[in-house]
C-alpha cells in the first residue's frame, strides 16, 4: 500500500529527474562541440605540417609574414625585403600591425609552423561565439552546437585555417567575439575586439564601420553606433591614404587591381556615380556568380535569415567582386576571411528567430550541407578538388624533398639569401631575403628549376624563360660558385675576393 507521503513526494522526484536530465542535455552539447573543435584543430595542424614539410608553402605569402615577425623579434619592426630588393616596412603594402604580437612567440618557437598553428587555433575558436550567439537567440544549447559544428564543417573556414598564414584570418574570431559583445551591449569588450580586428588589415575598419551602422539601425543605438561607424571608417581611410603612402612613398600598389573601375577608392565611387552599369557588369560576371554560389550553397543561404547582419560583410564582398578576376573571388584564398564571421553570426541569429521545431531542422540542414561541401572541396588531404587547387607545382616526391632540404641545410641561418618562391617559407626568417632573380646583398642563392613563379608588386606569374636566363647567368658568373646540385635544386655561394 502506498503511503500518502510517498504520493505527495512523487511530483518533486519527477521534477528533480526532469531538471537533472535537462542540465545533462545542456552540458553534453558544449562537450560535443568542444570535442569536435579539438579534433578539427589537430587534424588541420597535421594537414598544415604535412604541407609545410612537403614545401607546399612559399615565400608568398607565408615567408613574407615570417620575415616581418622575425625582424620584429630582432628589433626591426615589421621590416620586409620587397620584390625590388629594398628593405621596407610591411606597412608599405598592408596595414596589419597585429603581426607585432607574434614576435615573443617567434623568440620561443622560431618556425613558420608556429604562425600556422596560431592561425588554426584562432579560426577554430570562432566556433565558440557562434555557439553562444545561437544559444542566446534560440534558447537551445543543441541548436547552438549544431550551428557551431556547421561553422567547423564549412569548407572555407577550413581553408582559412590552412591557407599559409594571413593576419586577416585572425579577424574571423575577433569579429565574432565583437558581435557577441555588441549583441549584449557590452561596448568596452566590443571595442577591444573590434580594435584588434582592425589591426589585421587596412580594410577591416570598413567592416567595423558597417557593424556600427547595423548597431545603430538594427538596435536603435544611434549614438554608439555612429561612434563605431566613424571610428572604423577613419581607420581604413587613415591606413589607405596616410599609412601606406608614408611607408611606400606612393599610393597603394593594390589600386591597380581596380583600375578598370576607377583605381583608387575615390575613383571607384566616381565610377559608381558616373557609370553604374560598369560597376554592375563587373560584379555580375560568371566568376562572381560562382563565388556567391560557393559561399552560399554550403549553408543553404541561411545567413539571409538575418539580412541586416549579413549585409555588414558587403564592403569586403564589394572589394572582392570589383577586383580583376583572380584570387579575390576564389574562396580558397584569404580574401574571403573577413566575410565569414558575418555570415555565421547572421546564421546564428537568424536560426534563433525560427520556431522551435524548425530551428534544429535549419541548423541540421546547414550542418549537413557544410559536411557534404567540405567532403568535396577540402581542405582535407583526400579531397582531390582542394589538393589540385592548392598545389600548382604538384606534391614533390621524396627525392625532390630531400634535395630541397639538403639545399636549405647549406645556407647559414642569418646569411642574406636569394631563392625561388617555394623555398621562401623556410629561408625567409632573416633580415635579407630576396626573390630570384633579384640578388641584392645575397651571399647565397638557392634555385629550384621547377619553380618558375616570379613575384611582381602585386601577385606574380610563371616565367620559365626568365628563370632559365638567371640560371645560365649564375652558372657563368665568376662571382658565384655552385656548391650543391640535386634533382634540379641548386645552391650557389658568393666567391669571396
Amino acid at each position: 500500500m502506498t503511503s500518502s507521503a510517498a504520493v505527495a513526494g512523487e511530483p518533486e522526484v519527477v521534477s528533480a529527474v526532469v531538471s537533472t536530465a535537462g542540465r545533462s542535455r545542456r552540458t553534453v552539447w558544449p562537450f560535443v562541440l568542444g570535442s569536435a573543435l579539438l579534433a578539427w584543430t589537430i587534424t588541420l595542424f597535421v594537414t598544415v605540417y604535412d604541407r609545410y614539410s612537403d614545401f607546399r608553402y612559399a615565400r608568398f605569402d607565408l615567408g613574407n609574414m615570417v620575415q616581418a615577425v622575425s625582424n620584429t623579434a630582432d628589433g626591426r619592426i615589421l621590416e620586409n625585403t620587397n620584390v625590388a630588393g629594398e628593405q621596407v616596412s610591411r606597412l608599405a603594402s598592408h596595414v596589419d600591425p597585429i603581426l607585432v604580437v607574434f614576435a615573443p612567440l617567434w623568440m620561443v618557437w622560431s618556425s613558420p609552423a608556429a604562425l600556422a598553428f596560431v592561425q588554426i587555433v584562432a579560426v577554430g575558436v570562432g566556433a565558440v561565439p557562434v555557439f553562444w550567439l545561437t544559444r542566446r537567440h534560440s534558447g537551445s544549447a543543441r541548436t547552438g552546437a549544431l550551428v557551431g559544428l556547421a561553422y567547423l564543417a564549412y569548407p572555407w573556414i577550413g581553408w582559412a585555417g590552412v591557407d599559409a598564414f594571413h593576419p586577416v584570418a585572425l579577424s574571423i574570431p575577433l569579429f565574432l567575439f565583437a558581435i557577441w559583445f555588441l549583441d549584449s551591449d557590452r561596448l568596452l569588450p566590443f571595442a577591444v575586439c573590434a580594435a584588434l580586428a582592425a589591426l589585421t588589415g587596412e580594410l577591416m575598419g570598413a567592416l567595423v564601420a558597417a557593424l556600427g551602422i547595423w548597431y545603430a539601425l538594427g538596435r536603435g543605438r544611434t549614438k554608439p553606433g555612429a561612434v563605431i561607424a566613424a571610428s572604423g571608417a577613419a581607420w581604413t581611410l587613415f591606413s589607405v591614404y596616410v599609412v601606406v603612402p608614408a611607408f611606400a612613398g606612393k599610393p597603394s600598389a593594390y589600386y591597380g587591381i581596380f583600375e578598370h573601375v576607377g583605381g583608387s577608392p575615390l575613383g571607384v565611387l566616381r565610377t559608381a556615380v558616373t557609370s553604374p552599369q560598369k560597376i554592375l557588369a563587373t560584379v555580375t560576371g560568371s566568376e562572381d556568380l560562382l563565388y556567391a554560389f560557393l559561399l552560399g550553397a554550403p549553408v543553404a543561404g541561411a545567413f539571409l535569415l538575418a539580412p541586416g547582419l549579413a549585409a555588414v560583410a558587403l564592403p569586403q564582398v564589394a572589394v572582392n567582386l570589383l577586383a580583376i578576376p583572380g584570387g579575390n573571388t576564389d574562396p580558397h584564398e584569404h580574401y574571403v576571411n573577413a566575410i565569414l564571421p558575418f555570415l555565421f553570426a547572421a546564421i546564428a541569429m537568424g536560426v534563433g528567430r525560427l520556431r522551435a521545431p524548425r530551428r534544429d531542422q535549419a541548423a541540421g540542414l546547414v550542418l549537413g550541407l557544410s559536411l557534404a561541401a567540405t567532403a568535396a572541396v577540402g581542405p582535407w588531404p583526400a579531397t582531390v578538388l582542394g589538393a589540385s587547387r592548392w598545389d600548382p607545382l604538384g606534391i614533390p616526391n621524396d627525392e625532390h624533398i630531400r634535395a630541397l632540404e639538403g639545399a636549405i641545410e647549406r645556407v647559414p641561418d642569418d646569411a642574406p639569401v636569394s631563392a625561388t618562391n617555394r623555398l621562401g617559407s623556410r629561408l625567409s626568417g632573416r633580415r635579407y631575403f630576396y626573390s630570384v632573380p633579384v640578388l641584392g646583398r645575397a651571399e647565397w642563392v638557392v634555385l629550384e628549376s621547377a619553380d618558375t613563379w616570379i613575384p611582381r608588386d602585386v601577385g606574380g606569374y610563371g616565367d620559365p624563360a626568365l628563370l632559365e636566363a638567371f640560371h645560365r647567368r649564375m652558372e657563368r658568373s665568376r662571382a658565384w660558385e655552385k656548391v650543391f646540385e640535386q634533382d634540379g635544386v641548386l645552391v650557389f655561394r658568393k666567391v669571396r675576393p
